[in-house]
């Protein structure tokens, strides 16, 4: 007999924690929706010559290829020929933004754009096997692609849409820390660190900061493997720990900055435009924060970037990140198409949240009542109420065997069920039904036709005490 386990990396819910993992999701997308995204889905698996394109080694090895037996079996009997070599022609998507850059250099021509456009899907990568890391999981994406280009307003209303998000999520107060990789570029070049690939080994000692301090960098970056000249350092570390504290200290930052360098002068303009645009858009200022330690990926992003920190659990790291990019599909059509966009990996998130204590499994079922059975012979006006409840939007669940009032009582409590409805003689002589009320302990009666309009303003009282 094989022991049942789930497979390492997987995060596997029981029901309770799967409604409230799928609450949060719904979340997400209603609010995408309410900024006028569009969804998209995409393949579970590309060719894996287009899923690789853009990679490295390190992202091929974690890639799950796709082979099935019939291909294995013509590839043994083709053994020798071409068709046998290499890599498998199909693999599993471990993002969902390589995906998105074939699906709009593919209906480029089908397509309105700007193109605004969420993704909520699974995502599949070879991570080693350890606590906290998954080799699938849900990414819950947003971008505004544009043709030929796309204006910086964009970028403000992402932060926007990260805004309403986490504010509907209601996990506890957030900031969303913004830089502009301009800016950084512009910032290391004047001190003489002009090389883009210098930047990014800059920037990953700078990135060392928190857990080895100023010191340690500091002698990394004057010792031999950079040279850099200790004044060149000094302002390097006192850029990256530069935070502002409200929109006029934001603004009094960036002036402090100067024009000296082009492309930080570019990197400032830009941030002071979303800086603007995000007080019109309505989010607070004390939601967000400029944070100039940000790089979010030296070689891919080339603007505005985003980290969005719940703030009283700052270990968690980053719990939404993204930023713009200036051509998201070059390997797949000549057309420009610069984008913004953000990505919330939901399921690291939601595990992070379980572990911290900020979220449980839901308290309620998604049924919302229960028809029990008195005997056999009441089946048929159980099934009767149940279609009744269900024609009016009440998730209806119909206990199909007779069993003993006090079990049925039980079942419910367990599976989290508020609602248990009773239809015995007595009460089908009167037109009513018994309502048990197992959240509030309660028990009222009800004329039958009143029934699903009783329960609906229970509910809807509930939602509202909930903030849902």
């Amino acid at each position: 007999m094989i022991k049942p386990r789930t497979p390492p990396g997987i995060m596997e819910l029981l029901p309770r924690e799967q409604i409230a993992f799928q609450r949060m999701l719904d979340t997400i997308r209603r609010n995408y929706e309410r900024f006028g995204f569009l969804p998209v889905e995409t393949p579970v698996f590309e060719l894996s010559e287009t899923l690789l394109t853009k990679s490295g080694g390190e992202t091929e090895r974690q890639v799950y290829f796709v082979q099935s037996t019939g291909a294995l079996a013509n590839a043994k009997a083709a053994e020798g020929e071409a068709a046998a070599e290499g890599l498998p022609e199909l693999a599993l998507r471990f993002d969902l933004t390589v995906p998105l850059a074939r699906y709009v250099a593919e209906h480029e021509h089908e397509l309105t754009f700007p193109f605004r456009r969420y993704q909520i899907q699974r995502v599949y990568r070879g991570e080693r096997a350890q606590r906290g890391r998954f080799r699938e999981f849900y990414q819950c994406d947003i971008d505004v692609i544009g043709k030929d280009g796309l204006s910086t307003r964009f970028d403000a209303e992402i932060l926007a849409v990260i805004h309403a998000v986490f504010s509907d999520l209601g996990i506890g107060e957030f900031t969303i820390q913004l830089n502009n990789r301009k800016l950084m570029r512009g910032f290391f070049e004047a001190q003489g660190v002009s090389d883009s690939e210098q930047q990014a080994l800059v920037l990953r000692e700078v990135d060392k900061l928190d857990k080895r301090g100023a010191d340690y960098v500091r002698e990394t970056l004057q010792g031999p493997d950079f040279g850099l000249p200790a004044e060149a350092v000094q302002r390097i570390l006192d850029f990256v720990e530069v935070r502002s504290n409200g929109h006029s200290d934001a603004i009094a930052k960036l002036d402090a900055l100067g024009q000296g360098n082009p492309t930080l002068a570019e990197g400032v303009a830009e941030l002071r435009e979303v800086l603007q645009l995000v007080q019109a858009l309505g989010v607070p200022e004390d939601a967000y924060c400029l944070n100039f330690s940000i790089a979010r990926g030296l070689d891919y992003y080339t603007g505005t970037v985003y980290e969005t920190q719940l703030d009283a659990y700052p270990q968690i790291g980053s719990i939404c990140s993204g930023g713009r990019y200036d051509n998201l599909a070059s390997h797949y059509t000549k057309s420009k198409l610069p984008g913004v966009g953000i990505s919330i990996g939901l399921t690291r998130l939601f595990w992070q949240l379980r572990e911290a204590g900020l979220i449980a499994g839901s308290d309620e079922s998604s049924v919302q009542a229960l028809v029990a059975l008195m005997d056999d012979a009441s089946l048929a006006d159980s099934l009767d109420i149940a279609r009744r409840l269900r024609a009016a939007g009440i998730n209806t669940e119909v206990q199909m065997e007779p069993r003993k009032l006090a079990k049925q009582f039980q079942y419910a409590s367990r599976a989290g069920i508020r609602f248990v409805v009773l239809a015995g003689e007595d009460e089908r002589a009167r037109g009513a039904v018994t309502v048990k009320d197992l959240s509030r302990e309660q028990q009222f009666e009800v004329k039958r036709e009143e029934l699903a309009s009783s329960l609906k303003v229970e509910l809807e009282q509930a939602r509202a005490l909930a903030g849902r």
